[in-house]
């Protein structure tokens, strides 16, 4: 069933998290961050930083960071079966770092499909703040719907 492009301007419910040292040290090491500013407190001082940075794609951890990540696709009708990643983009605007708490706030931007309606498309953007009420990023991705007519 087509996606209904009523969703778009949809917003998704925010959520906000602490940033942990060792939340982050953790997804350093599970995306091959060597660079000791990733992990060890001291070094990351060293390079101007007041504590560990949160290393890149970070935030895609943050807008999951619910009890249900998907529930917003399965609200707009969305079989999470047919769900595949397609893309996503990171414009960064300030550093954040342990000790900070963040905020996502996401929005459904577009809906189109391509191929007659076999692949459907959800673009959806997801801007992220700290406690001071600075922007920090903005996430960009793209989630792919196989449609009616799609192969298995």
């Amino acid at each position: 069933m087509p996606i209904d492009a009523s969703v778009i301007g949809m917003e998704i419910p925010a959520v906000t998290m602490p940033v942990e040292r060792g939340r982050l040290r953790l997804f350093a090491k599970a995306t091959g961050q060597t660079d000791p500013v990733y992990h060890d407190v001291e070094a990351a001082r060293a390079a101007g930083h007041p504590d560990l940075p949160v290393p890149p794609t970070f935030f895609c951890a943050l807008q999951n960071e619910r009890p249900d990540p998907f529930d917003w696709l399965t609200a707009i009708g969305v079989d999470l079966g047919d769900v595949l990643h397609g893309e996503q983009g990171f414009t960064y605007h300030s550093m954040a770092h342990a000790g900070d708490v963040l905020t996502a706030r996401g929005r459904i931007e577009d809906v189109y499909s391509k191929k007659g309606g076999a692949l459907q498309f959800i673009a959806r953007t997801t801007v992220v703040g700290n406690d001071a009420g600075d922007r920090v990023a903005k996430l960009s991705d793209l989630v792919v719907v196989r449609g009616e007519g799609a192969g298995s």
